[in-house]
């Protein structure tokens, strides 16, 4: 007799959307990475400095192609079910480094953002967290079809913000942290294992998919 094993845990790959080795935006990564194992998923856990990629130059791309560091964060991407970014926040906005790699990634067909669901988290020495890199984050995001959880997690002072174990120092802000790991977790487990009917979200321009429309209840 065969026992049928479900379809096993969510696979999230987590992303430090940063270059230095000592950013807190990686600290943060760490310890979302180390929530979402003990929340039950399969973490893939990344840093930016993975996947090196010039400047977008759409005269490069049609001479020599994709850069490796592009073709390889598609395949982590496509690896994954899910996504978390870390990101700093530059300039009250997205980092360069962050969002040349998405536009190189989102080059690619089939483009690996579309359907994919993400959790935007932040840290920042700032007394808002970095929260206002993260609005500007889910634009581009959102336009390639990227459902993005409504709920992001910025750590304000965050150069305070960590014990030497790289917990959260405030109990209430490692609370949060975990509740809203848990609850994307959830949602993703929702959308992904347990779907009833198909739905399309966003339509990427030039993308189609040939998929009927329904729909199905929201939770």
């Amino acid at each position: 007799m065969t026992t049928d094993t479900g379809p096993g845990p969510v696979r999230v790959l987590v992303l430090g959307a940063a270059l230095r080795a000592e950013s807190l935006n990686v600290r943060l990564a760490s310890l979302t990475a180390r929530l979402l194992v003990e929340a039950g998923a399969e973490v893939d856990l990344a840093h930016m400095r993975d996947f090196d990629m010039p400047l977008y130059d759409g005269d490069a791309e049609a001479a020599h192609g994709l850069p490796q560091g592009a073709l390889a964060l598609f395949d982590r991407l496509n690896r994954a079910e899910a996504f978390v970014i870390s990101s700093p926040e530059y300039n009250a906005s997205v980092p360069g480094v962050l969002k040349n790699a998405i536009d190189w990634v989102s080059r690619i067909r089939p483009q690996p953002f579309k359907t994919k669901h993400a959790l935007l988290v932040s840290a920042s020495p700032s007394l808002i967290g970095g929260n206002r890199g993260l609005w500007t984050l889910r634009i581009p995001l959102e336009h390639l079809g990227t459902r993005v959880y409504p709920d992001m997690f910025s750590l304000p002072e965050a150069h305070h913000g960590f014990t030497k174990d790289g917990e959260l120092a405030h109990p209430g802000a490692q609370e949060r942290l975990a509740e809203t790991v848990a609850g994307f977790l959830h949602l993703v487990e929702a959308d992904t294992r347990y779907i009833c009917l198909r739905r399309r979200w966003y339509e990427f321009p030039g993308d189609h998919t040939d998929a009927p429309v329904t729909h199905r209840a929201e939770g």
